[in-house]
């Protein structure tokens, strides 16, 4: 209902790049582009001042991506008032997840969600944590779940915990060893995610605080799926450091194995929303429907005091 223009326009504002509002948006960049100038026609104003490589919002910019949020979100809360008058819940949902989360987590979760309110149609975006965060606060998706915090202005709920560890092929030389210290990986060829990938920043973090620079391990590939990296540490080519659920299977027949690190290495499983008044009834029972499934799922584990650096 809301106008498709300033949905464009709201996102290239956001991103200030009509590639990126592009992949968003899952439209091409010239049908970006083309919604974009069709806007600016119609009110007579340059929205974007363009230069080599980067736009920015020009005065006019600024003032219409204001009323254009404030509109949009009107139309939002219309369309969803009216379809909530029949007391259904009901309706599309739109939900983003970082890997680990929509891989060995969230399954179970939408099944169960969908079998108790059969009229909803979700819909599952899996990306890495910064493209979910980046789509929340851009409102093309309702709600997020994320490992960690959030890096954007988004309202962040707790709803689980999840241990990373070490994982190898069972005849890795690290395979017997006990819990392992973050100096114990050096000399050992390094499996890891990609940048951007919240596992990566996490455990990039731990190594740091256990006086180890990442820089420092034998990194010799960078994988953009636990699934990927699962296959390639079976082969026996390094180790990985990876959250215990996506393991869980691997290990259970034998094909893989996990060592724990000392200190552990936990993180906060988070759902992820913007800001606003206003949210519907179907989003707000989702929300609460899926805390209470994943901290079942995922029991608090004792986190240990804050690193120290030897």
């Amino acid at each position: 209902m809301g106008d498709r223009r300033l949905e464009v326009f709201q996102a290239v504002a956001r991103q200030l790049s009509f590639t990126r509002a592009a992949e968003v948006l899952l439209m091409t960049q010239p049908a970006v582009t083309f919604q974009v100038k069709q806007l600016e026609q119609a009110l007579g104003v340059r929205l974007f001042e363009r230069g080599p490589g980067r736009i920015s919002l020009t005065p006019a910019g600024r003032l219409v991506l204001g009323q254009a949020e404030r509109i949009l979100a009107l139309h939002a809360e219309l369309e969803i008032r009216v379809a909530e008058l029949t007391g259904d819940i009901s309706g599309p949902l739109l939900i983003g997840a970082s890997m680990t989360i929509a891989d060995y987590l969230l399954p179970r979760v939408l099944g169960e969600f969908v079998a108790a309110y059969p009229g909803v149609q979700p819909r599952l975006v899996v990306a890495n944590t910064t493209v979910v965060e980046a789509r929340v606060a851009e409102r093309t998706l309702d709600i997020g779940f994320i490992e960690g915090p959030p890096v954007q202005a988004l309202v962040a709920d707790p709803c689980g915990d999840d241990e990373l560890q070490v994982i190898v092929a069972p005849d890795h030389p690290l395979a017997n060893r006990g819990p392992l210290h973050p100096r114990d990986l050096l000399g050992h060829a390094y499996v890891s995610r990609e940048p951007g990938s919240g596992t990566r920043e996490f455990t990039d973090r731990h190594l740091r605080e256990a006086g180890v620079d990442p820089d420092r391990l034998d990194r010799v590939m960078e994988l953009g799926s636990p699934e990927a990296i699962k296959g390639v540490v079976q082969t026996g080519l390094g180790f990985a450091i990876m959250s215990v659920a996506a393991a869980e299977k691997e290990c259970r027949l034998g094909t893989l194995a996990r060592i724990a690190l000392a200190p552990k290495l936990v993180r906060s499983l988070s759902v992820v929303y913007p800001p606003e008044r206003f949210r519907s009834r179907l989003v707000g029972t989702f929300i609460e429907f899926a805390r209470a499934r994943l901290r079942s799922e995922t029991p608090r584990v004792k986190r240990p005091a804050r690193n120290r650096q030897p």
